[in-house]
Formats: C-alpha cells, sequence, structure tokens
C-alpha cells in the first residue's frame, strides 16, 4: 500500500510538471527559463530519490518529505505556467489566474525550506535525535507554515508578476508582528535542525556516520559552489554560475539517497579526500599556469606562444609532486589515520632497505599501520595450493570467526591474504592504502618464507635418507654379527673339534691349524667391518662406544662423554664424526695424543676432538672430513675445522637435538 502512495506522488508530481510545460508551451511563454528548468530538476530529483527511498524504507519520513517537496515543486512549476499563460492573454479565470501568481511567489518553501530543516533533523533513519528535539521540529514546521502563509498575505505587487497585486493581502501590524515570530521559528528550526546533525554525527559510530558524512560532503560542496558561482558571476558568465549553482544544490537529494541506499557503494572518505586533493591541485595548477603565463606574456609581449607553451610545460612537470603533496597535506590533516599508516610503512620499507628490518616483520608492521593488533598476513603458496605464516607453517584454514579476510594480488598474481577486525572495512582506503604501500615487502617476505618452506623440506628429506642408511646400516650389522660371524665361528669350532680327533703334528692337522688360524683373521675382520658400518658399543650409548673408540686407537686418548642418550640418527653421526677426526690425527697430523669430549650444550650434542699434530687440515672434496660435514649437515647440524699449521687440529660438529 506504502508502494502505491509513494509511486502515486512520484508520478503526480511528473503529471504537474508535464501539465506545466505543456500550459508554458501552449501559451507561447518563455519567462524565467532558467528558474523552471531548476525548478524541474528539482521535481525529478525530489521525485526519483523520494520513491526509491519510501519504497525501499516506507518507514523513513525522509522519502515521504521528498516525494511531498516534489509534488509541491510540480504545482508551484505548474501555477507559474498558469500565471504566465492567462497573463499573456490566454483564456481563463481571473480568480484562479491570480491565485497561481500568489502560490508561485511562495511554492519554493516546499522544496527549499522543508528538506533544509527536516532533512536535518530527521537525517538518515528518519528519526529526531531524542523527544529532546521535538521543540525544534515544531518550530521549523511552525516557521514554514506561519512564514508561507504570512508571506502570501502580504499587500502590494507579487514579486515574479509585478503588474498583478496579490489578491489576498492584508495591510495589518498583526500580521506583521506574527511573520516576525514566524521568522524567528523558522531560524530556531534551521539553526537547531543544522546542530542537531551535528550532534548526531559527533555521537554516531559506524555505518551512520559514514551516511551523515555523504549529507555534509554534499553540503559543504553546495556552499562552496554557491559562494564561488556567486563571486565569479561576472567572469564565468550567468549560465555557467546558475548551471553549477543548480547542479549542486541537487547533489544534496542525490547525495541523501545514495546515504540511506547505497552509502557502502563508495567510501566517502574517499571521495572527500579525492575531492580535496584534486580541488586544491587544480586551483594550484590554474594558478602557475597563469602566473607563468603573465610572466612571460609582459617580458615577450603580446601574439608570441612561448608563453603558452612553458606554462603548459610548468603544469605537467610540477602535476605529480604537487598532487604528492597536496595528498601529503590532506591526509595529515583530513585522514590522520591514514597518513600515520603510510608514514610508518615508508619507515618500515627504509629499514627494510638498509638491513634493519626483515620482511618477515611485514605483518606485524601493516597491524601496527592500520591500528589491529589481532591483524594476521599469510602467505599463499601456488604450487602448494595453501597459506603459510611468516615461519613458513601451512595454514589448513584462514581464521574465520568475528575476522574479515582482504586478498592481496600484484596484477593477476595472489600473495598473500590479509585476516582483520571487520570494523576495518569501514575505512577500505586506510587498509587498501597501507597494504598496496607496503605490496613489494610482501611480495618479498612470500618469495623468502616460501624458499626457506622448500629448504626446509630438502632439510628433512635429507634427514630422512640418512635416516634411513642408518637403520639400513644398523640392520646390516646385525646380520653380520648374528649370520655370517656366528656362522663363521660356529665353523672354526667345528674345525677345531676335527682337529682334535686328528694325530697331533701329522700334515692334515696341519693344514687344518692354518685354514683355523685364517678363518679367526677372517672372523676378526668381519667384526672390524662391522663396527664400521654401525658400532655395536652405541647399543650401550654413545659414551661407550666413544670409549671403545678411543681403546683401539693407536695414540694416547682421552675421552670425556655425557652418559645421556640421544636419537640413534645423532649418536651415530657423532661417533664417526670421532672415528674420522682419530684416523685422520694418527694418519696424517702426526699428532701423539687426542681429546675426545661430547657434551650437551645449547641444545645441541657438541662432539669435539683435540690433537697435539701439525695442524693444516682442510676440507677437500672427496676427504674424510668433507663426508663428516656432509653427514652432520643432514642432520642440521655443522662442522668446524680449527687447524693452524703447527698449532694442532680442533674438529667441532654441533648436531641439533630435542631438548
Amino acid at each position: 500500500m506504502k508502494a502505491r502512495l509513494a509511486w502515486g506522488l512520484a508520478a503526480s508530481a511528473l503529471v504537474l510538471l508535464v501539465t506545466a510545460h505543456v500550459v508554458s508551451v501552449a501559451g507561447g511563454g518563455d519567462l524565467n527559463l532558467e528558474s523552471r528548468v531548476f525548478t524541474s530538476a528539482i521535481t525529478l530529483v525530489f521525485a526519483g530519490v523520494g520513491v526509491l527511498i519510501a519504497v525501499r524504507e516506507p518507514r523513513n519520513a525522509i522519502g515521504w518529505i521528498f516525494l511531498g517537496s516534489a509534488v509541491g515543486a510540480g504545482l508551484g512549476s505548474l501555477a507559474g505556467s498558469y500565471a504566465d499563460y492567462w497573463l499573456d492573454g490566454g483564456s481563463g479565470s481571473k480568480g484562479l489566474g491570480e491565485a497561481a501568481a500568489a502560490y508561485q511567489e511562495v511554492s519554493w518553501m516546499a522544496f527549499i525550506l522543508v528538506p533544509s530543516t527536516f532533512l536535518l533533523l530527521l537525517f538518515p533513519d528518519g528519526r529526531l535525535l531524542s523527544p529532546r528535539w521535538r521543540p525544534v521540529a515544531w518550530c521549523a514546521a511552525l516557521g514554514i507554515a506561519g512564514t508561507f502563509v504570512l508571506s502570501g498575505l502580504e499587500p502590494g505587487p507579487i514579486p515574479d508578476h509585478p503588474e498583478l497585486m496579490n489578491p489576498y493581502g492584508v495591510d495589518s501590524p498583526l500580521l506583521d508582528a506574527l511573520e516576525g515570530l514566524a521568522v524567528l521559528a523558522l531560524v530556531i528550526g534551521l539553526l537547531g535542525s543544522a546542530l542537531s546533525l551535528i550532534l548526531r554525527f559527533r555521537r554516531a559510530r559506524g555505518e551512520q556516520r559514514e551516511q551523515i558524512k555523504w549529507l555534509a560532503f554534499a553540503g559543504a560542496v553546495a556552499v562552496v559552489t554557491v559562494l564561488i558561482g556567486t563571486a565569479l558571476y561576472d567572469v564565468v558568465g550567468e549560465t555557467a554560475a546558475n548551471v553549477a549553482i543548480m547542479l549542486s544544490v541537487l547533489a544534496l537529494p542525490a547525495a541523501t539517497g545514495v546515504a540511506i541506499l547505497h552509502h557502502g557503494l563508495y567510501d566517502i572518505d574517499v571521495v572527500i579526500n579525492r575531492t580535496l586533493v584534486y580541488a586544491a591541485l587544480t586551483a594550484g595548477l590554474a594558478t602557475i599556469y597563469a602566473a607563468v603565463s603573465l610572466a612571460l606574456g609582459v617580458a615577450l609581449g603580446a601574439g608570441s606562444t612561448l608563453p603558452t607553451a612553458a606554462a603548459t610545460l610548468a603544469v605537467a612537470v610540477a602535476f605529480r609532486p604537487l598532487r604528492a603533496r597536496l595528498q601529503l597535506v590532506v591526509d595529515r590533516r583530513f585522514d590522520r589515520a591514514r597518513y600515520e599508516g603510510l608514514r610508518r610503512i615508508e619507515r618500515f620499507l627504509e629499514d627494510l632497505r638498509a638491513g634493519r628490518a626483515a620482511p618477515e616483520a611485514t605483518g606485524e608492521m601493516i597491524a601496527q599501520a592500520v591500528g589491529d593488533p589481532r591483524l594476521e598476513l599469510f602467505f599463499w603458496l601456488p604450487e602448494a595450493h595453501l597459506h603459510v605464516d611468516a615461519a613458513g607453517r601451512a595454514v589448513d584454514e584462514l581464521p574465520a570467526a568475528g575476522r574479515a579476510v582482504t586478498p592481496v594480488r600484484r596484477g593477476t598474481l595472489e600473495l598473500a591474504s590479509v585476516v582483520h577486525d571487520p570494523a576495518l572495512a569501514e575505512h577500505p582506503d586506510l587498509l587498501e592504502s597501507v597494504i598496496s604501500a607496503a605490496g613489494l615487502a610482501i611480495e618479498i617476505a612470500r618469495l623468502r618464507v616460501e624458499v626457506r618452506r622448500q629448504l626446509a623440506q630438502v632439510e628433512a628429506s635429507r634427514a630422512r635418507i640418512v635416516a634411513v642408511g642408518y637403520e639400513e646400516r644398523r640392520r646390516l650389522e646385525r646380520d653380520l654379527h648374528d649370520g655370517a660371524q656366528q656362522r663363521l665361528v660356529s665353523i672354526g669350532l667345528a674345525l677345531r673339534d676335527v682337529q682334535r680327533r686328528l694325530e697331533p703334528g701329522s700334515a692334515p692337522a696341519t693344514e687344518l691349524d692354518a685354514t683355523v688360524a685364517e678363518l679367526a683373521v677372517a672372523i676378526e675382520e668381519l667384526r672390524e667391518l662391522a663396527r664400521g658400518v654401525r658400532p655395536a658399543g652405541l647399543d650401550d650409548g654413545l659414551a661407550t662406544a666413544l670409549r671403545e673408540l678411543a681403546a683401539r686407537s693407536s695414540l694416547r686418548a682421552r675421552v670425556e662423554a655425557t652418559d645421556e642418550r640421544f636419537p640413534d640418527s645423532l649418536e651415530t653421526a657423532a661417533y664417526f664424526v670421532a672415528s674420522e677426526a682419530l684416523t685422520n690425527a694418527a694418519k696424517h697430523a702426526r699428532a701423539s695424543e687426542v681429546a675426545v669430549s661430547a657434551v650437551r650444550r645449547n641444545g645441541s650434542l657438541v662432539v669435539r676432538v683435540r690433537d697435539d699434530g701439525i695442524g693444516g687440515a682442510q676440507p677437500s672434496a672427496g676427504s674424510g672430513l668433507m663426508g663428516m660435514t656432509d653427514r652432520v649437515a643432514a642432520l642440521g647440524g655443522t662442522v668446524s675445522v680449527d687447524s693452524p699449521r703447527g698449532g694442532g687440529t680442533i674438529i667441532t660438529a654441533e648436531l641439533p637435538c630435542e631438548s
């Protein structure tokens, strides 16, 4: 029902407007053409915006106020057209013609004063700020009604039709006093409505605050345009000034419709920001152009094309630096959050270039720049089809509860996702500007995280290969010990038993004795081979295995080792480090004494072998030291060799272990 009423009022306004134009054409008059164009535009805009608001939000009084203003503007246009038609000699009733002329004189109050007061009082939800503002609303209503009626009763000629005397004019001191009271009430209504909107804005948060910004922006543009248009009336011409003023005034209902129905369609902060920047930029460039043209024109004289060319070049050169400077000034004054955020990102990028900051800290810096301490930055790895954090840990699903996600892209390439407070969506320019400014740092951090993740996968793969190798060595050592070695021992015992049955000193007994001796040598060699695959002493711990190793060495060896147990792969690697170092000391270093230590230190198993040899040891391809280094590196450890010539050699291996 309300929708039908809204469309009916809009249709009525259009019918009144079309009838006014038909009557005007029939009378052949074109008087006050600009006024008619303005009234027509007001009618169309108020009707269009009003019906949209009334249909979408029928409880919002602003839509109905706009529809009533449109009907009033259409009726005023029709009244003016009929009055002109009647005065130009057309047929019609004298009383109706005089009434139309009188109404047309005061009709502007319906579509100017009513929106100017009640729009501000009721914006944006159609309700007063509080019941305490009802007296202001009553003052506005009584002031408009009183001014409308009492202005229509003023005696004398009708201003727009001076040839007509107001048929409803009444000359009375009482009416003058009442008109003064009406004007006072109207002023209270106008000032009170403006104050109401200011207080509403100060108390508003979130969506309502953004809506009020739309209306405030349109009002500021209208005021500035009216002031500039009036000041430059003779410079730009009457038509241009009137058109600019008319469009700026029409922007008020348009901005109201956008604010109520689609305020999120565009970020009003961005609109205001860009308007200020480009308005100041236009004024600045125009000043530069005029100054250069005037200066060179005076110097070179009239008729030269050089001043124009030089002024154009000056404008082109000054555009980018002037725009950047103005953007900085506007941000600092009107968008402090964006200004501070971008400055913070700039300082971070400077630290990044100087090596004072790591790209992985980009997420923390963005969080500080936008004022959301819980903000998280997750990097997208397209090949793996997953998100990871700054440490390279996979994230199966981005946090969703109470959070919003903004993707970060460079062209068509997706770089990352920012998980942030949904409230930042109210200031998209802040978040988008900060993300854009930090784009290079985000891309560098993503590449570093991806490389680090790939290296970790390679290291894990190497560790798995080493672990498999160790396990295979251990199996081989068990097979040699429990299989072939035991069989050979059994064969040796059997041969000894046969030998005892033979005559001592006989040729077969002698040959069999030599065979058993060779078999014993083979068993010992097999035992050494098994120890090389994996020392059996490691079953009792690293300390035991190192002491057995030192006992077999040809050098004097001291061992200080913890009795703590470590993972088998670490103990095996540590054993072979000590074994290789002892072998090198005996074969190449000409050492007489070796000290071996194995302790836990700072979360690592540290194995150190020190000899008193000639020094000069250097890892080289294919050498035992290089193999030792590769074996330790596969487990994430490091090997250092300190071997000055004549000063002995110290080999230190650090193998990270779980605490």
